[in-house]
């Protein structure tokens, strides 16, 4: 994250244990177009690396098989 070039920008910290959303790759392909989702799911966070990769898991504490980046998710507020 740019955080010396902009100083308005603020890091992105997340704990084991938020919900978060994960965002569809763009070369997803959906019929709806324009009008498909942006974001899927929502995730727990299982486990923290480094603060720029985390470990998410489903509802049924099933793990994804990929670590994902933390610019892949944001925050989800039920």
């Amino acid at each position: 994250m740019p955080q010396t070039a902009i100083p308005e920008v603020r890091p992105r910290v997340f704990k084991e244990g938020d919900l978060v959303l994960r965002k569809i790759l763009p070369n997803t392909r959906d019929q709806r177009g324009k009008w498909a989702p942006n974001y899927k799911g929502s995730y727990v966070v299982k486990h923290l690396f480094s603060s720029e990769a985390l470990m998410l898991a489903d509802f049924e504490r099933q793990e994804l098989k990929h670590l994902v980046n933390v610019d892949e998710v944001k925050l989800f507020y039920p």
